[in-house]
């Protein structure tokens, strides 16, 4: 798959496109690119999706922007199984935000893109003021000479699969829910970073996971699998939070302890995938009482893939 970092200033001959943010690559999304894909192989043409970075939300507003799903590479990397040739990563911003709808037709999908056929959710708004819909384009595609297509909604057991759906279901530690709608357990990757080291100072010493996004959509203590440097499906328990046993007004973390494991990880990158919720954080009085609690925690986690097992040996 080719990855593209802005809208190539000479187009690179017609193609089938689609428009999204993609945030999680979730079964809607899959669903949408597949079908972009076979109406590419029918004309002959290469399957393209544009997206864009930041977040349009992000861009507006970043304290408002809800978390985001996956980081950049992540989301490049779930694109590249779905078998599309070319992803487009269009930088927002203001130049871009400002452009009118009609000129976005004209000038992006027709001129620079050469689009031929364009694929769309049934809730796509474009331009400036998002005043562009699905009517715009069929008028716009009439007159440039491309077809314009919306993708009907997905659902996964009754309900819609979007990234709201998934952020929300996270959010509420319904991380199996989560996983049904997204194909797949949540995922988190990032290199380890050396940390303040209060775990191991209490027999627990825990992985710093660099984040690439100021939030996530779900904090706790998690039962999750490792993967990456020294292990293969790796038990482990994850912490998501501020840590306010440590201290006050602290930052996001994402610290893991890897069952069994106490090695030097410093620098590894690692893929955690979260299976099940075990507790929200709390404040504990003192270090004794969180390294009680942490040893309930891995006793849970232990419980939890004993009953899992498959999840284990994938």
């Amino acid at each position: 798959m080719q990855v593209c970092r802005q809208i190539p200033i000479s187009a690179q001959g017609p193609c089938v496109l689609t428009i999204g943010n993609f945030d999680g690559v979730h079964l809607g999304h899959r669903a949408l690119l597949a079908r972009l894909r076979a109406k590419a192989d029918a004309l002959g043409l290469p399957a393209v999706a544009l997206c864009f970075e930041p977040h349009p939300r992000e861009y507006f507003s970043l304290e408002a922007a809800p978390p985001r799903l996956c980081s950049l590479r992540r989301k490049l990397q779930l694109l590249s199984q779905t078998g599309i040739d070319r992803v487009i990563v269009q930088r927002f911003n203001a130049a871009f935000a400002q452009q009118s709808a009609d000129a976005f037709i004209s000038q992006t999908l027709a001129r620079d893109l050469q689009t031929r056929h364009l694929m769309i959710g049934d809730d796509f708004r474009f331009g400036r003021g998002r005043d562009g819909d699905f009517a715009a384009l069929l008028a716009g595609g009439k007159l440039h000479g491309f077809t314009v297509e919306a993708m009907p909604t997905l659902e996964v057991a009754g309900e819609r699969a979007s990234s709201s759906a998934v952020r929300e279901a996270l959010q509420a530690g319904q991380i199996e829910h989560a996983a049904r709608l997204l194909g797949e357990p949540f995922v988190v990757e990032g290199r380890v970073l050396p940390g303040a080291q209060i775990g191991r100072t209490i027999g627990f010493p825990t992985a710093n996971i660099q984040l690439r996004q100021p939030s996530l959509p779900l904090a706790g203590v998690f039962a999750v699998t490792v993967d990456g440097g020294p292990f293969q499906r790796a038990i482990g328990a994850a912490s998501v939070g501020v840590r306010p046993t440590i201290g006050d007004r602290l930052a996001l973390k994402l610290e893991v302890f890897v069952l069994d494991y106490s090695g030097d990880l410093y620098g590894q990158r690692l893929r955690v995938r979260f299976w099940h919720k075990v507790r929200d954080e709390q404040k504990y009085p003192s270090l004794d009482a969180l390294k009680h609690a942490i040893q309930t925690d891995c006793n849970e986690v232990r419980n939890y893939f004993a009953a899992h097992p498959e999840f284990v040996s994938l």
